[in-house]
């Protein structure tokens, strides 16, 4: 069992009453956050609300839609209303992974004389990365970056550098251009907690978009939360306690979508070439950790799971021909595993007592009171 999902599923020690404290700050400032966002981004509620699930699970995200839909907007007044460093990278044919990660250059010491290598970091060296296009850039300097996400440090000239933490990738991907593009491999897609659908706006949302975007008046955004308080809310995020029916019903979900495990549904077994790995319950369950938490519940729901189904497995199922002839995308066979597997509910009793893991521990009665 990998560290990741040891962090996601083991039994968290009895919750202080601060920690309560702090639950109900978490659930302040992801309102707070929303509200502040709204000053600038109009709709997109769905994805601004994964985002945040995302950044307080420790997760990093590939956003998916056509150009226009203010998905850079998004992501830097994401990082602006979260006191974050922010960079982004344009990625396109000819990025080396260097003009990334950075590079060494010879200068000379004025004290001594003597020429000396000196580091000089890239744009990877910032609390969220927006990663635009990035199917636009080969594989070698697309790996690059997949490696600071993965391990949050650059090697360089053999001396390792430690990426600042919080640390985020938020990709973009345009759906509609393939020419001349060089699409993530399924492994490093798999590094994504969530994959995202960023979707036309509605009627009225698009009608203030060019109300607002058109006129004088330039919105501002007030920083909430810094990167020390997120740091906390994620240490928070990761002991909401999860049922055991509620692992068992992620594990049920994501070994349903391997062909060659027994017993899965026949519809699997018509339309899919592979499926989800392990990451696929990590991120279900911290997700599920997330949502619980930013709503200000104590523990997690088999619904926590079922709402963040979509985004986490969308870009881990991978079709085949006959699905692709009918039809059928990731997100249809998520609906019908879900429609498929049965979720128990929790009994209040189990309820209460994961409730309870979070309040402190009921101190001894005093013999000579």
């Amino acid at each position: 069992m990998s560290s990741d999902t040891e962090a996601a599923v083991a039994q968290p020690a009895p919750f202080a009453s601060q920690d309560l404290e702090e639950l109900a700050r978490l659930r302040d400032a992801h309102g707070r956050v929303r509200a502040e966002l709204a000053h600038v981004i109009v709709g997109q509620d769905d994805v601004l609300h994964q985002l945040l699930i995302a950044i307080f699970s420790q997760g990093h995200c590939i956003l998916e839609g056509v150009p226009g839909l203010a998905k850079t907007l998004m992501v830097s007044t994401l990082a602006s209303s979260l006191q974050l460093s922010f960079h982004r990278i344009q990625f396109t044919p000819d990025l080396m992974p260097s003009d990334i990660t950075g590079t060494e250059v010879i200068q000379e010491n004025r004290a001594t004389g003597q020429r000396e290598m000196r580091f000089l970091p890239g744009p990877v060296f910032a609390n969220v990365i927006l990663a635009d296009e990035i199917n636009r850039t080969p594989p070698k300097t697309q790996a690059a970056l997949l490696e600071s996400m993965q391990e949050k440090q650059v090697t360089i000239g053999g001396v390792r550098h430690v990426l600042p933490i919080p640390f985020f990738v938020l990709a973009t991907q345009n759906p509609i251009e393939q020419e001349g593009t060089y699409p993530l491999p399924e492994a490093q897609q798999d590094r994504f907690m969530f994959k995202v659908f960023v979707n036309y706006p509605s009627f009225d949302e698009e009608y203030k978009i060019a109300e607002t975007t058109t006129a004088i008046f330039s919105p501002q955004v007030s920083q909430v939360l810094a990167s020390d308080q997120i740091l906390r809310l994620q240490e928070i995020v990761r002991r909401v306690p999860v049922p055991p029916h509620v692992i068992r019903y992620a594990l049920r979900i994501v070994r349903a979508t391997r062909v060659h495990e027994g017993d899965v549904p026949d519809f699997i077994k018509q339309w899919v070439t592979w499926g989800a790995g392990p990451r696929g319950v990590q991120y279900l369950l911290l997700g599920g950790k997330a949502r619980a938490a930013l709503d200000g519940r104590t523990f997690v729901t088999t619904d926590d799971v079922r709402a963040v189904a979509h985004p986490v497995l969308r870009h881990r199922i991978i079709t085949n021909f006959n699905a692709e002839s009918e039809g059928v995308t990731p997100d249809k066979i998520v609906d019908r595993l879900l429609e498929t597997i049965a979720a128990t509910e929790e009994p209040e009793a189990l309820a209460g007592e994961a409730a309870r893991a979070f309040t402190t521990a009921e101190e001894p009665a005093n013999p000579t009171g």
